[in-house]
């Protein structure tokens, strides 16, 4: 019988993949209808990702509408990669829990840190572009349903990972030096 933290891990496991595969359908729909819209139809900007209408903004600048259409892509691909690291550790079985304090385990800490930080930025940076275009006159979408939104939630989980992974780095550093003296 498995033990409740291995059950736990499967359903984990799971979810990020159902996770990562839908972050990388939202990053894929955003590219292909930035690309669509761009270079051979604009008026796809109108039915955007999920019927987002961002005809105005794209009337008002094309390069406004690329720069936006960037951001959110960017985030879109930070998030799936995100997921992605997430499935590989599970799947890569690299979760000892007879040594939880391995370098697999705690480099993964710290990229997905540096992910999130990156993720933060880039959703802070939007949502704060995006501001600026609305009181340039530009009529846009809210920000959620940019998929703009939480950068600040994002910026707060980074620096809370950042601390867990010098926790991890410690633990490391402490469980070396015990199997040196053992």
């Amino acid at each position: 019988m498995k033990t409740n933290t291995q059950k736990m891990l499967k359903i984990l496991y799971i979810l990020a993949w159902i996770i990562f595969v839908g972050v990388c359908i939202e990053a894929g729909g955003f590219i292909v209808y930035a690309f669509s819209t761009l270079v051979m139809n604009p008026v796809d900007a109108k039915y955007f990702w999920k019927e987002v209408d961002l005809s105005n903004l794209y009337q008002y600048d094309p390069g406004y509408f690329f720069v936006i259409n960037l951001l959110m892509s960017i985030v879109a691909v930070m998030r799936a990669f995100l997921f992605y690291l997430i499935v590989k550790i599970l799947h890569d079985k690299k979760l000892d829990m007879s040594q939880p304090f391995s370098n697999d385990m705690g480099r993964f800490i710290f990229n997905i840190s540096y992910l999130t930080l990156g993720i933060g930025i880039f959703s802070c940076w939007g949502v704060n572009y995006t501001e600026w275009l609305i009181n340039h006159g530009v009529k846009m979408p809210g920000i959620q349903y940019l998929r703009l939104g939480g950068g600040d939630v994002w910026l707060f989980m980074s620096v809370t990972l950042f601390v867990i992974a010098q926790i991890f780095k410690r633990g490391i550093e402490i469980q070396s030096e015990n199997e040196l003296t053992v």
